[in-house]
């Protein structure tokens, strides 16, 4: 990987053509008719800004781009330009407060207009309006401006420096939206602008024809695609919905799809399915954690909708805390209690590992401070003893504050979850904290839907369970989740990726000293520290370090799992073997 060098300036980036992964299997654009893809996650939306889900940011990925995006390496490569500035090539200012990008000749979007610089502004005050909730907005963390002094520069503006500028257009979490098609969904606006949300103009290699909101898209060839020959594919079919099990038996054993996504199953599921001969799973190792997120806040139904789930701050301190989750002695208890080996064995094999931090790679960024593979319910239990939440009636519960130790632990729908709830709620038992289970199809958990009352930002629980992951290789941005303002809200149309409403001064004075620090080995040392502090302090609970697990049909070439982008960043370069 290049990240130091890009981090510090001192390598200019190679010229990398876009979709630079080219096949041998050449010819006329649409000549492979059509490729099925299957997520069973279903995309309820095709704006990235408007969901946390990756089943979104992934689906629109073949229609919308950013400037830059991520190979399979976790090199950072140009996409929409010829390079990626740094201070070498001229691209990034001495004083590291500046970066400009230079878009490449020529380029149109889907609809035959060119491509040009406003649309990159635009995107940025899509994202950063005061009156809208954008889920990627810690991409702009930092940026004072965005600046277009010709229709093929943008010149991106920083507080103060910036040693690493690519957070803002840089990979599939931050893609480039059509002014002309999106000028009129400014702020509030945004999620009422469903034509737009439903159907973006990109300048990917597919068109949407079609789609239907938890079910099915339909897409074509881009006929001004910027490359001769491609895509290979006409048409894609692309289904969401089932179950994990459904997509990797219509990949491997029937055929009946080209691609399956995620295949969150058991790895005796897996070597079942592999031999059915029809399609080959493929792995890799990113940074995707499995993990418990504590709700830092109130979720109680009896409270009103601007209030249930909401971080408050009064006087530096929140005024809507959750009864006892906010007490390291309740969530280290909870964690000691939970075998994550067992966890490990049952639900991933070779495809996970105990997962003890939330950024577990790249290596250098990954702490030691934790070590999560023991479980002991003795001392999980003492730890709450001494804490003094006692079980005062008998029943088995701990009381805490005179009421009932009691949780509702929610996540997606989905085989591999679905036996970790029944495990912890078992081990949750042993120490006293009773359980309620709930699980929500995953087409709506992670959707995003602002009036759903269901959804993994909204949080109307007290633990929920599931996965993500950022693109890149360096976490800056991703840390950014953590930051006290980044809290989904309702004015906020319940958008942000501060999950757990975390908040904590300390930790965001930190974050700012990374925006502003160069070298690598001290960018580490914070990231690691950031890591760290909210695990301390109550913001998550990891569980599993998750390999990303898909199947491609042996009929379909070009595929490259990458998981430092989306899994369809190169769909383009797809071609039917034989075809």
């Amino acid at each position: 990987m290049k990240l130091k060098a890009i981090l510090l300036g001192c390598a200019a980036a190679t010229a990398f053509a876009p979709m630079a992964h080219a096949s041998d299997h050449e010819g006329e654009r649409g000549r492979d008719g059509n490729v099925s893809i299957i997520y069973w996650q279903a995309p309820s939306i095709l704006n990235p800004f408007l969901s946390g889900g990756t089943k979104d940011v992934e689906s629109s990925s073949l229609v919308i781009e950013p400037l830059a995006r991520y190979d399979e390496t976790g090199t950072l490569v140009p996409w929409l330009v010829d390079e990626v500035p740094t201070v070498a090539n001229g691209g990034v200012s001495r004083d590291l407060t500046r970066i400009t990008w230079k878009i490449s000749r020529g380029l149109t979007w889907s609809d035959g207009t060119p491509f040009t610089s406003a649309d990159v502004k635009f995107t940025y005050d899509y994202c950063t309006h005061p009156e809208g909730g954008c889920a990627q907005v810690t991409k702009f963390e930092g940026v004072s401006s965005v600046a277009t002094p010709d229709p093929r520069t943008v010149v991106v503006t920083f507080e103060g420096p910036t040693p690493f500028p690519y957070g803002p257009f840089v990979g599939g979490e931050s893609p480039i939206l059509q002014k002309a098609q999106f000028e009129q969904c400014l702020g509030a606006a945004a999620p009422e602008c469903t034509e737009q949300n439903f159907g973006p103009i990109g300048t990917g290699p597919f068109v949407v024809t079609e789609f239907r909101p938890n079910d099915v898209i339909t897409f074509k060839a881009n006929e001004h695609y910027r490359v001769p020959g491609k895509p290979a594919f006409q048409t894609v079919l692309f289904k969401g919905g089932g179950d994990a099990t459904a997509a990797g038996r219509a990949v491997m054993e029937t055929g009946e799809f080209d691609y399956a996504w995620n295949l969150q199953l058991a790895p005796d599921v897996i070597e079942q399915m592999r031999a059915g001969g029809k399609g080959t799973p493929v792995a890799g190792f990113g940074p995707l954690v499995e993990r418990l997120m504590l709700n830092n806040t109130n979720p109680s139904p009896d409270l009103d909708a601007d209030t249930r789930s909401v971080s408050m701050l009064a006087n530096g301190k929140q005024r809507n805390p959750h009864p006892f989750l906010r007490d390291p002695a309740v969530y280290k208890a909870m964690s000691l209690a939970i075998d994550r080996t067992l966890l490990v064995e049952i639900g991933y094999g070779q495809a996970g590992k105990v997962g003890c931090n939330w950024v577990p790679a790249p290596e250098v960024y990954a702490s030691t401070t934790f070590d999560c593979a023991n479980q002991d319910i003795a001392a999980a239990n003492a730890m709450l003893d001494r804490a003094g939440y006692r079980d005062t009636d008998g029943d088995g519960i701990r009381e805490a504050g005179g009421k009932p130790m009691k949780l509702l632990y929610q996540t997606s729908t989905n085989a591999v979850r679905q036996d970790f709830q029944a495990l912890i709620k078992q081990w949750w038992a042993e120490i006293g904290i009773d359980t309620e289970l709930r699980n929500i199809n995953a087409s709506v958990f992670f959707g995003g839907d602002p009036g759903s009352p269901d959804t993994f930002q909204k949080f109307y629980a007290d633990i929920q369970m599931y996965a993500n992951t950022f693109n890149g290789t360096d976490p800056q941005s991703y840390l950014g989740n953590g930051l006290c303002d980044k809290a989904p809200t309702p004015t906020s149309q319940w958008q942000g990726e501060n999950i757990a409403r975390f908040c904590l001064p300390e930790y965001d004075a930190l974050h700012a000293e990374l925006q502003a620090t160069a070298d690598i080995a001290d960018r580490a040392r914070i990231a690691k520290r950031l890591n760290d502090m909210i695990i301390e302090n109550g913001g998550m609970i990891p569980l599993v370090h998750r390999g990303r697990l898909s199947a491609h049909a042996n009929s379909l070439g070009g595929v490259i799992l990458n998981v430092w982008d989306t899994e369809l960043w190169n769909a383009a370069d797809w071609y039917r073997i034989g075809g």
